[in-house]
């Protein structure tokens, strides 16, 4: 591409990304938080606090303007908030587990969760690897949890799961 093209905001027509050098999605500005209240606020913190950084693995891999692509590693029992973003999502398991609703999910199965539905799961037992398309390259998050209590569910959860994540492997690399 041409730097006059790059400068008038064309789209590469071909471009290779490296899973080993992607940034961790906290790295960059791809994700921002919506709907905050001093309860959603607090839970977060606590949510935080119990370990989301040991409980998952999640990377950037690719992104344009109008196309993203994120891997997010979610271990066993890692408690994820009922959430919703304001872009469509269509999501592909790559190796372990997950519990949608009644559904159990596996590798090659995936599900599609449209813009501002509320949705979680439940990583299975040997935790859950996923690949996350969406058609913009920014994108919000929106906690549902709206009251205290709720929010001490998922930290139970967390303080529950947690003294396992450290001896934990992603589930692709066990195979």
């Amino acid at each position: 591409m041409t730097e006059a093209a790059h400068k008038a905001g064309a789209q590469p027509s071909f471009r290779v990304f490296r899973g080993a050098e992607a940034p961790g999605l906290d790295e960059t500005d791809k994700m921002t938080l919506a709907g905050l209240t001093p309860i959603v606020e607090a839970g977060i913190a606590r949510w935080v606090g119990a370990g989301v950084g040991e409980g998952n693995v999640t990377k950037v891999l690719f992104a344009l303007p109008h196309m993203s692509l994120t891997y997010a590693w979610f271990k066993s029992g890692f408690a994820l908030p009922l959430h919703s973003h304001d872009a469509d999502c269509l999501y592909y398991i790559i190796a372990g587990s997950l519990k949608l609703g009644t559904e159990e999910l596996g590798p090659g199965d995936g599900f599609f969760v449209g813009s501002d539905v509320p949705y979680t799961y439940k990583p299975g037992p040997d935790g859950v690897e996923v690949l996350e398309f969406r058609t913009v390259e920014h994108f919000d998050m929106k906690f549902q949890g709206r009251t205290e209590a709720y929010w001490d569910k998922v930290v139970a959860g967390m303080d529950a799961a947690r003294p396992r994540w450290d001896k934990e492997r992603p589930p692709s690399a066990r195979a």
